[in-house]
């Protein structure tokens, strides 16, 4: 009947809101979180009992309030029982890790494609480790506990359609119109892994995320991800959701013009941010690949003059794009992330130098500039904080459903996005 599924959708509802308000702020009573969510205390009660049940929150000695009655217990998310997939498809090789609710990598993977022209067994790949990773989450080896894995998100190189589970396009792999979640699930089914929630996006968009939701920055709203490696990409936050866009290619800043009539970009534009700040354009006439990425990175290290010279003129170039990143969205923080961070401060300090003078000159502050808490984990993190973000966000995959007509008025909220 709808009435019921009206009734778990709300339950559903209250139960994530109280996760996420324990999530921001760690420490929270029962007592509060009714406050804060405006719920009785008696629903909170009783939420609060099926999710420390679940694994998802646990409590913390008691707090002293000094009022006469039952004193308050601190709530936290558990980092014990539960844990999230998440996989980096990236364009030389591909990573896949498991973290707790709080992002603390359990284990991770780096794997080494055997084509990375064929698409289907890389993704084929990637799905296998995942599923030995759900395995040995479930039979841990030594002392530790088995954990339950809530839902699997996948970061992808290129413009994705979140709600068909497609690779539209991902230029640095050739790769278009990939049935990603498609192939996933063929490759996980009869596994821990099948029927589980299984999410994608963009590789910026999922490091973005990872910031988001695990590095503390919950309270960094707006928020922009700036990944650079071969190309140029954006993920960004504003008001607590995830701004994809019309079609789902928000971000896509790379094919932003920093240069009237500058070096063409591969999309046939000139003076694209790729074409200017990528490490694709960095690499000169090198074919791309991680030895040429090494030798680029390693020539910055010894100080080669030609090549210095190239890095630093890309980073005035990404302070140019930062400026207008901050022009256009007003963020609290730019978290710079990607391979690019190899170059080091040869790269990032004439960014900082270029953004502070336009600053100066509007007599402005300009947003907090900050490197990627995760490093070159950043998108397999990210990934799996997209699947904490979409299962904690009912409304969200509910919308992302319709829009292929998979939703159903009786279906609890937060138990399918499964492609």
């Amino acid at each position: 009947m709808p009435v019921t599924g009206d009734q778990q959708l709300l339950k559903q509802l209250n139960r994530m809101a109280l996760v996420r308000q324990v999530s921001i702020q760690p420490g929270l009573s029962r007592a509060a979180l009714a406050d804060v969510l405006g719920l009785t205390k008696s629903t909170i009660s009783l939420l609060v009992r099926e999710l420390v049940d679940e694994g998802w929150l646990t409590e913390s000695e008691l707090l002293v309030t000094g009022e006469v009655g039952r004193r308050a217990t601190p709530l936290h998310l558990d980092p014990s029982r539960l844990a999230l997939l998440g996989a980096d498809l990236g364009v030389d090789e591909a990573r896949v890790v498991a973290t707790n609710l709080l992002g603390e990598v359990l284990d991770t993977r780096i794997l080494t494609y055997e084509d990375p022209a064929d698409p289907a067994s890389c993704i084929r790949l990637v799905a296998l480790a995942l599923v030995k990773l759900a395995k040995r989450l479930a039979r841990p080896a030594g002392h530790g506990k088995p954990r339950r894995v809530l839902g699997v998100g996948i970061g992808l190189h290129g413009a994705v359609d979140e709600a068909l589970g497609l690779l539209r396009h991902a230029p640095h792999l050739g790769w278009r119109d990939i049935d990603v979640a498609g192939i996933v699930q063929t490759h996980v089914a009869g596994s821990p892994l099948d029927g589980l929630p299984l999410y994608m996006q963009n590789e910026a968009n999922v490091a973005a995320l990872g910031e988001f939701e695990f590095a503390d920055q919950s309270g960094t709203d707006p928020l922009i991800y700036l990944s650079i490696g071969y190309g140029v990409g954006a993920g960004v936050i504003v008001n607590d959701r995830l701004l994809t866009g019309l079609h789902g290619y928000a971000g896509e800043v790379g094919h932003a013009i920093l240069q009237a009539g500058g070096p063409l970009c591969q999309c046939g534009r000139r003076g694209c941010a790729d074409a200017l700040i990528g490490l694709g354009s960095l690499l000169g006439r090198e074919r791309p690949s991680h030895p040429a990425l090494e030798n680029l990175f390693r020539r910055v290290a010894d100080g080669d003059p030609a090549t210095c010279a190239a890095v630093d003129a890309a980073g005035r170039q990404l302070g140019i794009l930062l400026n207008n990143l901050w022009a256009g969205f007003d963020p609290m923080a730019i978290v710079i992330g990607g391979p690019a961070l190899q170059l080091g401060d040869t790269f990032i300090e004439p960014a900082r130098h270029v953004l502070a003078a336009y600053a100066h000159a509007a007599m402005l502050s300009p947003p907090d500039i900050r490197t990627s808490h995760f490093g070159a984990q950043a998108v397999a993190v990210g990934a799996a904080a997209l699947a904490r973000y979409r299962v904690t966000r009912p409304l969200d995959v509910l919308r992302i459903e319709r829009e292929t007509g998979r939703a159903t008025a009786t279906r609890p909220a937060g138990l399918a996005l499964s492609h």
